[in-house]
């Protein structure tokens, strides 16, 4: 048998940032005598085996997700360990790029045929390289000495040669015979350290035959496939009973297919592909210690906490109650089926609909909800499915942006009303910016500044709609009642209360919803606080505006003063309870950064709602079908004014250079494009009047969509991407965003259907419902407490 021989170099990227080598398929493992040709479902075997470019420098292993190690992680990984690196140059070079990842001021310098050590004291990290080109007495005398039970053994080794054999030996057929002997002499020694030690041999890479210099011309390819796999035999039946324990590392031969032509010698990797290598290394024994969470790849399946195990109960016993509620009902049916009129041969039919119960809509809501977080449980906790890394290209950001703007100018309807900012308008806003902000999730493109700035004002436009529709429903209804008030909160923070529970995750890690939730209170308070002033009061005296404003006003000191004293702002969400909503990693930092980023984008949502009622009520705005919002003069100079600035915005966005600097103006200049856009969207009477109804279906669901990627859709809490059809991205897309949206739709009609039970009208019944869903938040804290303390 030979290895699986790739040929391809050109790649070719598909829609959705995935790349593949021309005509063949890099997920494969190598076909060698004692390997099965795909590995099994383990992750840390995929990343020594498999995986495939994307783009020139990123490699994807099959299945997980790699993480990049920066220095301070390599050395917390590797505190008081000793790593040793055994073979040829290409070991060293191996060797070399693994140090750089603990020290990037390490110089490829020495002797290059002696052994070379490598320590650093900060972090107590030992790494050696020493010089064994061949498999040989010397290598296996080396070996030896580890298995003595005297000798401190490495915690990490990493072996490897061939190439030496080949050269000196001219490729004769007996060197690879008397290989053979060697490695098999060696491999019991080798089996017994990987009982204590993580032992890896590395594979040969094939060389670039071209570019070989004449001493050379005898390492062919042909020769190392020949021995890699007399190693793999070997190796792999050196224990009869039992799986070996040495791992073979042969990724380095599928990186090294792709990369050996830009060698400079024709045998040594380039320096990037090292790199990678060296990563894989890193990751392969790091993952299981550090734990980092976009780092799939050899992480076992976190340990199910109490609280998880308690959820899993309710909904277990939700779901066995309603199959039994629907076996009785069921019968009880069938029992007064109407029988048929002999004498007519008509059926009978009954008088009465028996009305559905609210226990039954609560026992389905609740079966069907911990069917859902199941699938939610298996896709990111259980290591049931594979996931991948993301890969920003132009092309997967820009491309499906191109397709849903197609589908939603096609699927377009007139509106029920012409109004500003009318109902159907502000569902459309919302899903087109929801789904936006879904590619921008997918594509990875966080990582291109232009982009991240723009979608920061589409989160920044979603409050702004939170203070403009909020305000208004308070300022016209003065419905200032608890009912109200929990609807919205229930409606807001049902889902992600559900997540925490079964998804082991703190509330803050869902932070639109605090954020959300936060500004809808801090509206409700200024405009329930004495004096509430309404659109009725107001309208009888116009002294009562000037209240407004001054309440408005004071609003903003106090979004001031909180933003530009953090310590002030951390005193108070850092007191309990309140800390258990708003810690993040043991502390309010991310969250304050987040509330600050947009901090004044709910007043001016609040402003802007105050000035249009008072202009709308006044008469002085036109909002018939087909009128522009103002007479023709001022419509148009308002909507040359909107362009203008939409366009100077969305270019300083674009030229934005220093990602802090930005975030910094942005809290400020973010208004200037919401408001452009919404008077582009409204001045002109024709457009007012129309709506696409594909975008207004996705705002319907728009929270829902929001905080479902997490978990389903995208994978490792928004770190990679779930693959449920692994060798296939555009099947996988669409298999995996079709169950993630109609997911997302169900969740929200449950939460709607809940509503309306748990959140009655009556007052005296709403009381005791919010003292039973207090004792349960008190009992959630408690076991939370009790989780934290267990786990430290």
């Amino acid at each position: 048998m030979t290895y699986l021989s790739l040929n391809a170099s050109k790649r070719s990227f598909n829609p959705f940032g995935h790349v593949y080598l021309a005509n063949v398929q890099v997920t494969l493992c190598l076909s060698l005598p004692g390997t099965e040709e795909f590995p099994r479902n383990d992750s840390c075997e995929y990343l020594l085996s498999s995986g495939r470019f994307l783009g020139e420098k990123v490699w994807q292993p099959h299945s997980c997700m790699m993480h990049k190690y920066k220095i301070s992680e390599a050395k917390n990984c590797l505190v008081d360990k000793h790593i040793a690196f055994i073979g040829d140059s290409r070991i060293r070079q191996l060797f070399y790029s693994f140090v750089k990842i603990i020290n990037p001021q390490f110089k490829e310098e020495g002797n290059k045929h002696e052994n070379i050590p490598f320590e650093d004291k900060t972090a107590s990290v030992k790494v050696d390289f020493l010089w064994h080109p061949e498999v040989n007495g010397s290598m296996k005398q080396c070996i030896k000495v580890w298995t003595e039970d005297s000798i401190a053994k490495p915690h990490v080794i990493v072996a490897g040669a061939a190439t030496w054999s080949i050269k000196i030996h001219n490729g004769s057929s007996e060197a690879l015979s008397q290989y053979k002997m060697n490695i098999t002499s060696i491999a019991p020694l080798l089996e017994k350290l990987a009982k204590t030690s993580d032992v890896y041999w590395v594979l040969q890479d094939p060389v670039y035959e071209d570019l070989l210099s004449e001493n050379r011309k005898m390492i062919t390819n042909e020769k190392i496939d020949a021995y890699n796999e007399a190693a793999v035999s070997i190796l792999n039946s050196s224990t009869r009973n039992s799986k070996s324990n040495v791992k073979m590392f042969s990724v380095s031969k599928l990186i090294a297919q792709e990369t050996i032509m830009e060698s400079l010698d024709g045998l040594h990797l380039p320096e990037s592909s090292r790199e990678t290598t060296a990563m894989i290394l890193m990751n392969v024994y790091c993952n299981k210690i550090l734990k980092p969470v976009d780092g799939s790849c050899c992480q076992p399946r976190p340990p199910v906490t109490l609280i998880q195990k308690l959820a899993a109960c309710f909904f277990t016993s939700s779901i066995i109650g309603y199959l039994i509620f629907y076996i009785i009902h069921r019968n009880a049916h069938r029992k007064n089926k109407p029988c048929t009129d002999l004498e007519s041969g008509e059926e009978k039919k009954n008088i009465i609909n028996t009305p559905v119960s609210s226990l039954e809509i609560l026992l389905q809501s609740f079966c069907k909800l911990g069917l859902i977080m199941a699938y939610f449980y298996m896709c990111d906790r259980a290591n049931l499915f594979m996931k991948e890394n993301k890969f920003y290209t132009h092309s997967s950001f820009f491309i499906p942006i191109i397709y849903i703007l197609v589908l939603g100018v096609f699927y377009n309807e007139n509106t029920k009303e012409t109004k500003v900012l009318n109902r159907e308008q502000t569902d459309e806003w919302k899903g087109w910016m929801q789904l936006v902000i879904l590619i921008y999730h997918i594509s990875g493109a966080s990582t291109f500044l232009p982009v991240y700035m723009h979608i920061r004002v589409l989160v920044a436009a979603y409050l702004f709609q939170t203070g403009y529709g909020h305000f208004s429903y308070f300022w016209i209804k003065g419905d200032f009642g608890i009912h109200r008030v929990c609807q919205v909160l229930f409606r807001l923070n049902f889902l992600v209360v559900v997540l925490c529970i079964v998804m082991d995750r703190p509330y803050q890690f869902y932070y639109f919803v605090p954020l959300v939730t936060v500004w809808f209170m801090v509206i409700y308070v200024t405009l329930a606080l004495w004096p509430q002033i309404i659109q009725k009061k107001a309208n009888g005296n116009c002294f009562w505006h000037f209240g407004l404003l001054l309440k408005l006003g004071f609003l903003l000191l106090f979004i001031c003063f909180l933003a530009y004293s953090q310590g002030a702002f951390e005193k108070i969400f850092s007191l309990w309870p309140l800390s258990k909503c708003f810690e993040l990693k043991g502390n309010v930092y991310e969250w304050w950064f987040r509330w600050r980023l947009d901090r004044y984008v709910v007043f001016h949502g609040m402003l802007f709602a105050f000035i249009y009622l008072a202009l709308q009520k006044r008469q002085i705005l036109s909002e018939g079908k087909g009128e522009p919002l103002f007479s023709n003069k001022i419509s148009n100079f308002l909507l040359f004014i909107s362009v203008v600035s939409f366009l100077t915005y969305s270019i300083w966005a674009s030229s934005c250079k220093n990602k802090a600097e930005c975030n910094e103006l942005h809290p400020s200049v973010s208004v200037v494009q919401i408001l452009a856009f919404i008077l582009i969207r409204n001045i002109p009477g024709y457009a007012r009047s129309v709506y696409s109804s594909f975008f207004a279906w996705f705002g319907k669901i728009s929270l829902e969509l929001f905080i479902c990627q997490y978990h389903i859709w995208l994978a490792a809490d928004t770190r990679g991407i779930l693959v449920l059809i692994p060798g296939n991205p555009m099947l996988n897309i669409i298999v995996s965003t079709f169950i993630f949206v109609c997911v997302a739709h169900e969740i929200s009609q449950i939460t709607n259907d809940l509503a309306q039970i748990i959140i009655p009208k009556d007052n005296s019944s709403l009381l005791k419902r919010l003292a039973c869903i207090a004792a349960f938040f008190c009992g959630l804290l408690i076991l939370s407490s009790i989780q934290d303390k267990s786990k430290h």
